[in-house]
């Protein structure tokens, strides 16, 4: 047998023990969200009421690391360390000198990466004597991995499902009511959010965030978690980069690009953001790509302005790239990308130049992620074949210039659930939605007014 690694793997004791906090690094002064009704800058109070407190310490935090608590670590062991693999297969398959690696996230009981954040989130809010959490999904990820997370921790779960993710991937619904939860389909007719926005019989991540943080804001025992795009959940994500580092290092290179989807920007920034602090840092000169979907292409289409979270207005303004917040992306399969805005952090990387942003049609992600689970054999979730694409895109650009080059993705979780999606792409009937400029001129119409402008 060929002496050819195919994964490096860490024991247990590597498990990182602190999280990359990139807020450290970022030029300039970092830009605050804004209380809704006043337009002033929200303090660590206007989210107590569905925070609890040590996230908003950790959320407004700027030291460089953050300690993670032993308990996680310890609920970490189920899946952490995470495998980095050579994709030497890929690469034969692609006939490209490139090198290609990718840091596989499937493993964990919920089979992506949720579960890096749902733990440490449950975790506080058990701490802090809080009965109940009620969130938002789109894919189901999320959804499941903070049911799984409860269940640790002792906590109910409720969750808010868009409505066509519901519909499309009742095995997500299934997992998530097995540890526990209880899911309703959004728009529901449970919340003046949901009723408000009936219409909208698919849904959004924004409508599901306005059903749930209205009903964690009306119950003191209950509070509310995020799946993405605040600082606390990149941060509790940057578990994925740490390791990467060390397995890159195993390996003896270092990535000349490194890539991951974008929906609300965890997943992109917790494997991206402790390597990009080496570039800002150390000088080194590592290239970061985050790839989206075109029906919902908020960095490469959007507008970088203060706008709201969710729909019905409900959270401080944050500074971002945006679609709108009242956006309702079409019923793509990559539920989780489908979110009108994308973390602040990332958004502030994407504005600066650090990060390049490319969006990609839904039928070539579908194509990559066919070529990848014919020669990986892991078949994707249908987010990360867009960083799929996205590397392969750049294999065959080394191939074509004659070079060697590193390339590094995110696999951020398996497609076990989504295979009615590649039902659709080997039927030939799966759609290719694009952003218009009749949604952008909506969305510019729609954003909130008496803000400072970026």
């Amino acid at each position: 047998m060929a002496d050819d690694v195919t994964k490096y793997l860490l024991s247990e004791d590597r498990i990182p023990t602190h999280w990359v906090n990139l807020m450290a690094d970022l030029p300039g002064e970092p830009l605050p969200p804004l209380n809704p009704q006043t337009k002033q800058p929200a303090g660590p109070q206007d989210l107590l009421a569905i925070f609890p407190e040590q996230l908003i310490l950790q959320e407004v935090s700027t030291e460089p690391e953050v300690e993670i608590p032993e308990e996680v670590r310890e609920a970490y062991k189920l899946w952490r360390p995470a495998p980095l693999y050579r994709a030497r297969r890929l690469e034969r398959a692609l006939d490209t000198p490139a090198h290609i690696y990718y840091k596989y996230e499937g493993g964990s009981p919920a089979g992506s990466h949720k579960p890096n954040t749902a733990v440490p989130q449950a975790y506080e809010n058990a701490k802090a004597g809080i009965r109940r959490i009620t969130t938002e999904t789109g894919a189901g990820q999320w959804g499941s991995s903070l049911a799984f997370a409860c269940g640790i921790f002792g906590l109910e779960c409720e969750v808010f499902m868009v409505g066509s993710s519901y519909d499309q991937k009742p095995y997500r619904r299934s997992m998530m009511e097995t540890w526990g939860a209880t899911v309703h389909r959004s728009p529901s007719q449970l919340t003046q959010s949901g009723r408000s926005h009936a219409e909208f019989d698919t849904g959004s991540l924004g409508i599901a965030i306005s059903e749930a943080v209205e009903i964690a804001a009306q119950n003191d025992d209950t509070n509310y978690a995020l799946g993405s795009v605040l600082n606390h959940v990149v941060l509790h994500q940057t578990v994925i980069g740490v390791e990467t580092i060390e397995q890159m290092g195993m390996a003896g290179e270092e990535p000349d690009v490194v890539i991951a989807c974008v929906g609300g920007g965890s997943n992109f920034g917790g494997l991206a953001g402790p390597w990009l602090r080496r570039n800002l840092r150390e000088g080194a000169t590592t290239r970061f790509v985050a790839a989206e979907p075109a029906a919902c292409p908020t960095l490469t289409k959007g507008i970088y302005a203060y706008d709201f979270g969710d729909t019905a207005g409900l959270t401080p303004l944050m500074p971002m790239y945006t679609l709108g917040h009242d956006f309702v992306p079409p019923p793509v399969h990559a539920g989780g990308l489908r979110y009108h805005g994308d973390s602040p952090l990332v958004s502030a990387l994407v504005h600066e130049g650090l990060v390049e942003a490319r969006a990609y049609r839904q039928s070539e992600t579908f194509a990559a992620g066919m070529q990848f689970a014919r020669s990986e054999g892991i078949i994707p979730a249908p987010e990360p074949t867009h960083a799929i694409r996205a590397a392969i895109d750049e294999a065959l650009a080394a191939k074509e210039a004659g070079e060697e080059r590193v390339i590094l993705f995110g696999l951020s979780g398996h497609g076990h659930f989504d295979l009615s999606a590649y039902d659709a792409y080997l039927a030939g009937t799966l759609e290719d939605p694009e952003f218009s400029q009749e949604d952008m001129d909506r969305a510019v119409a729609k954003l909130p007014q008496g803000v400072p402008a970026l």
